[in-house]
């Protein structure tokens, strides 16, 4: 007979003392499991049992994945019991490597202010959710900075996204580095440099920023101040442009303007030159001489030319409109490869291709056509979706081919023709009709600049144009109504806040609905 008994393994027990867990929160691209490898070969390195599992996110689209590690010393040879997943208020150590996940990492309860150390980055990698907004989506920065100090036991942050880059790293290893710096694991600094030794790739800058991590870690600095927003930076207009039709526009604009306005009409100056030509740009100021003296019939001095300012930015952007030939511009401009390039750390004898995602309608085909001919077009629905049938269909263009990139620089080349087009005949018409609208309420100065204001709801190219458009008709049909109301101007901001609350305008119909009822 078999004797069963004697097969079996020789019993064993498991050692239940508690261990060290650190959960990583990390998107894709971002190192987060290279960290987790990092942190389970250290521990493992110094004898230490450890055990990492990770939950996938959708990296860059919605949210991060979460790497899970747990260690434990070994304990008279005998196995340690290590848990698959993070059980919310028992965490050691949260690291972030963005600051909205450190963020989440607290509404997920895995930070707490009993136990858990939080090592976070404070630089922003935007979630789409933010980024299709149609207005101001970002979320808040000192929401999260608030939270920290009442939810973390203790909390470590800084950019370290930027001091990789300046390592040519990536932010693992200043991760890894701040890690190392915070003194919660009970390794030496060697043992953190030798795992990363041992990788085998990109060793030095990985180094480099590991220790630039860990010195910034140890420093006695204070903690960085976020704000929602980014301070707006304008540079101060020059006494040169290096070029005698830059000149003369910066000259232009010390004579003729007040200098409150310098800076905006500077940055409006430079968009149009690079979107067009001097001339285009002269345009432009020829349009804001007018309004500047508009403004100062209406006493707009006593209000800083607060019109005239609005009107510098809005005015700007809506005479650098986007089209097809300024996307195909963008697009095949060498910096742009090499900012491409230098986001993924490419190496100079590596190749990289960019893939781009384009969807033009018959719109865009028929706007690159001369006036004449694309308006003939444009009053034919038959021929207009014959266009949109041949035309409308999404591709998957790689822009550093040779064919790809002579098409589209092609396009680009289309810069000079852009003022005989039907679409600029179409944005000079809407751009005459707001500015008049706007020049005909000046007596009701604040509504006035609303209505410039009001602009910004008109954005982008192709879906995003034409919603954006909607939305701005629909609301400046309530300037009828409100120009005889004192608060009008407030009603007209609501609105245009309403607008960008979403993308179908659902905020927008409610907000029109209560007006009506005004």
């Amino acid at each position: 007979m078999l004797d069963i008994a004697s097969q079996q393994p020789e019993p064993f027990r498991l050692n239940t003392d508690k261990p060290i867990s650190l959960a990583v929160l990390a998107m894709g691209g971002q190192g987060g499991g290279v960290l987790s490898d990092w942190i389970v070969a250290l521990a493992e390195s110094c004898g230490w049992c450890a055990q990492s599992t990770s939950v996938p996110g959708v990296a860059q689209r919605t949210g991060a994945t979460i790497y899970y590690i747990e260690m434990l010393p070994a304990k008279d040879g005998l196995a340690p019991v290590l848990s698959l997943m993070p059980s919310p208020g028992d965490v050691d150590i949260v690291l972030a490597a963005e600051w909205m996940e450190a963020g989440r990492s607290m509404l997920r309860g895995l930070v707490t202010p009993e136990k858990t150390v939080l090592i976070a980055s404070t630089h922003r990698s935007f979630a789409v959710v933010e980024k299709t907004q149609p207005g101001d989506g970002i979320g808040d920065p000192v929401a999260v900075t608030d939270a920290a100090g009442v939810a973390a036991k203790r909390t470590l942050s800084f950019d370290m996204e930027a001091l990789a880059a300046k390592h040519g790293s990536v932010i693992s290893a200043t991760m890894f580095g701040a890690l190392a710096g915070a003194d919660v694991l009970p390794f030496p600094r060697e043992a953190f440099e030798k795992v990363i030794a041992a990788g085998g790739k990109g060793i030095a800058p990985s180094l480099n920023a590991f220790a630039a991590g860990l010195d910034r870690a140890q420093a006695k600095t204070a903690p960085e101040l976020l704000s929602r927003t980014r301070p707006k930076r304008f540079e101060p207009l020059p006494d040169s442009a290096g070029h005698p039709a830059l000149d003369a526009l910066v000259a232009r604009i010390r004579k003729e303007f007040p200098p409150g306005v310098h800076p905006m009409l500077f940055a409006g100056v430079k968009r149009l030159v690079d979107f067009q030509d001097p001339a285009y740009a002269e345009e432009y100021l020829d349009r804001l001489v007018g309004i500047l003296a508009l403004d100062e019939e209406a006493g707009g001095a006593a209000r800083n030319y607060a019109l005239t300012d609005k009107a510098a930015k809005h005015v700007a952007v809506a005479m650098a409109y986007d089209d097809v030939i300024v996307v195909a511009d963008l697009k095949t401009r060498a910096k742009r490869f090499q900012r491409v390039r230098d986001e993924v750390l490419a190496e100079p004898d590596q190749l990289v291709y960019t893939t781009e995602y384009m969807h033009p309608r018959a719109e865009e085909i028929i706007g690159l056509l001369p006036a004449g001919v694309g308006g003939w077009i444009e009053r034919r629905p038959r021929i207009v979706a014959g266009i949109d049938r041949l035309f409308n269909k999404g591709r998957r263009v790689q822009t550093g081919t040779v064919r790809w990139f002579l098409a589209l620089y092609f396009v680009s080349a289309l810069r000079r023709f852009r003022r005989g087009t039907l679409r600029h005949r179409h944005e000079r018409a809407h751009l005459d009709a707001w500015l008049d609208l706007a020049r005909r309420q000046v007596g009701h100065y604040d509504l006035a600049v609303q209505i410039v204001a009001a602009r910004r709801l008109v954005k982008g190219y192709s879906d995003t144009h034409a919603r954006g458009l909607s939305k701005y008709d629909r609301v400046i049909s309530a300037v009828p109504k409100l120009s005889a109301r004192d608060d009008g101007a407030d009603w007209l901001r609501r609105l245009v806040q309403a607008a960008l609350l979403d993308e179908n305008g659902v905020a927008l119909d409610g907000a029109l609905k209560t007006v009506e009822t005004l």
